[in-house]
């Protein structure tokens, strides 16, 4: 929106030529958002407060988050509020892949938004049925799969980090596979939120990298250069990537231990949910599970521990999944932990930007 005010009058004052520039919007958009989780933070944590909507805590769970209960909850609701408006107001809005993420960031959100509301009425931690929640995943996974398949300039092609020349041609079963990457990525984002602030760093890092393959896929010359998939107009993607990374730097301001608020599943499904689609319009799918290495271990522990329990009759790998409780019950401090797959998700993220030139 931003976009079609102020860069026509750079034929009058040259300075407003900057607006065209995906670089400048998406910096503006990062800035955005980050002000409208500062700005508004205060003031939706009150208005949570005043409505109880509290978190609800598993009895099973770590003896240290019972602290927790009734810390103010659903704060994706001001996530999502953030990232759409500083998308609608820096980036070009005829594009239609912009629309596509932001369907996908509001339905995805919608479905925790039904799961949060109903752990908070029934006060237990049974929400949505996972059948319900995994029918309507799918359902608005799906959309994004047909998009691509349908869309011109789209295909079946499958790129490989690391290998330049291998890209498998899935055809009609991208649609499958794009569904498995969007869904997978939401509930490994909603997987990991579990401690303060730890599903809220590696998403923004993420992000980040996801911000500079968006640029690099959207521009024809350097995509050419660097021998990745071209897709046209993903340039503006980069733009609705910084509104992530300053909305979860500023949910930052309020998550970090101690929490004052947390996304509840309304955030992290929106937010895995996003990526998933992001890695899919860009052609950078498989990039997904090595920048965000550490929603995949989170999901990983838990089908290891669920199956090893049911064979082995009891038996356990982890003291407690997913992952992070493991090295909670080890004595760790929560924020150590947080800290440390931090430290995990940059190192994951620097590899997955070296991919660009390792092929």
């Amino acid at each position: 929106m931003i976009y079609y005010f102020l860069y026509p009058l750079h034929e009058t004052i040259g300075a407003f030529n900057v607006f065209r520039y995906i670089t400048v919007r998406s910096i503006g958009g990062a800035v955005t958002a980050f002000l409208i989780m500062l700005l508004l933070g205060p003031w939706f944590i009150r208005k949570l407060k005043q409505h109880q909507i509290g978190q609800v805590v598993r009895e099973d769970g770590p003896e240290t988050h019972l602290a927790k209960k009734g810390v103010p909850t659903m704060g994706g609701v001001l996530i999502i509020a953030a990232i759409s408006t500083s998308s609608l107001l820096w980036t070009r809005l005829n594009n239609p892949l912009v629309w596509l993420l932001l369907f996908v960031l509001l339905f995805f959100g919608c479905i925790g938004a039904i799961d949060d509301i109903r752990k908070i009425t029934k006060k237990s931690s049974d929400g949505l049925s996972a059948r319900g929640k995994l029918f309507l995943q799918i359902f608005g996974a799906s959309m994004v799969g047909l998009f691509v398949l349908l869309h011109p300039g789209y295909d079946g092609l499958l790129s490989v980090p690391f290998f330049k020349n291998l890209q498998p041609d899935l055809s009609w079963f991208y649609i499958i596979f794009a569904i498995l990457v969007i869904v997978g990525s939401s509930n490994a984002v909603n997987l990991t939120d579990g401690l303060d602030g730890l599903a809220a760093g590696p998403t923004m890092i993420t992000a980040s990298v996801y911000l500079i393959f968006s640029y690099l896929a959207g521009h024809a010359v350097l995509a050419d250069y660097l021998q990745i998939p071209f897709v046209s107009g993903a340039g503006e993607l980069a733009v609705f990537c910084g509104a992530m990374v300053g909305a979860c730097l500023g949910f930052l301001w309020f998550n970090a231990y101690p929490a004052q608020i947390f996304m509840g599943d309304v955030g992290s499904l929106a937010l895995g949910g996003a990526l998933g689609a992001v890695a899919i319009i860009i052609k950078q799918e498989i990039l997904l599970a090595i920048v965000g290495g550490i929603f995949v271990m989170e999901v990983i522990s838990v089908i290891l521990q669920v199956g090893y329990f049911k064979i082995s009759h009891g038996k356990r790998i982890f003291l407690m999944a997913p992952f992070h409780h493991h090295f909670e019950k080890k004595g760790w401090a929560e924020p150590k932990v947080v800290v440390r797959f931090w430290v995990v998700s940059i190192i994951l993220g620097l590899i997955a930007v070296a991919t660009l030139k390792i092929r």
